[in-house]
């Protein structure tokens, strides 16, 4: 059995500019995974920096609110909202609200650097 504690995985800025925290991926635990799943946060007034990925990702919204940008489509998130987006979606979210912005990010398959492109604002 395995149990990722949040506390216990090292906070880092992913390339995007979120604050990110992997729980699981199948490079660094032993799993049989074909998805990764990171604990996201975007600071108050913050935005992601636009990207996309060749994978499919999908973001649950835990709390706060933002506005979520897929392909210049624009909707507001808010808890409770499950967003996928899509392969080679450009995509980045912004933070709206007056609390942190956190999402759970689920990438499939498994996040990998070589499949992000990151786009300069």
């Amino acid at each position: 059995m395995l149990i990722q504690k949040l506390r216990m995985c090292e906070e880092f800025i992913a390339g995007d500019g979120t604050l990110l925290r992997e729980l699981l991926h199948p490079d660094k635990q032993p799993l049989e995974l074909r998805y990764s799943l990171a604990h996201a946060i975007v600071p108050i007034g913050k935005t992601s920096t636009p990207h996309s990925l060749t994978t499919s990702e999908v973001y649950y919204i835990l709390s706060g609110k933002g506005e979520m940008h897929i392909d210049g489509e624009l909707q507001i998130v808010e808890p409770g909202d499950a967003v996928y987006i899509p392969p080679n979606a450009r995509q980045f979210i912004r933070n709206c609200g007056e609390e942190m912005l956190v999402f759970i990010c689920i990438v499939d398959p498994a996040w990998r650097k070589e499949d992000e492109t990151i786009y300069p604002v």
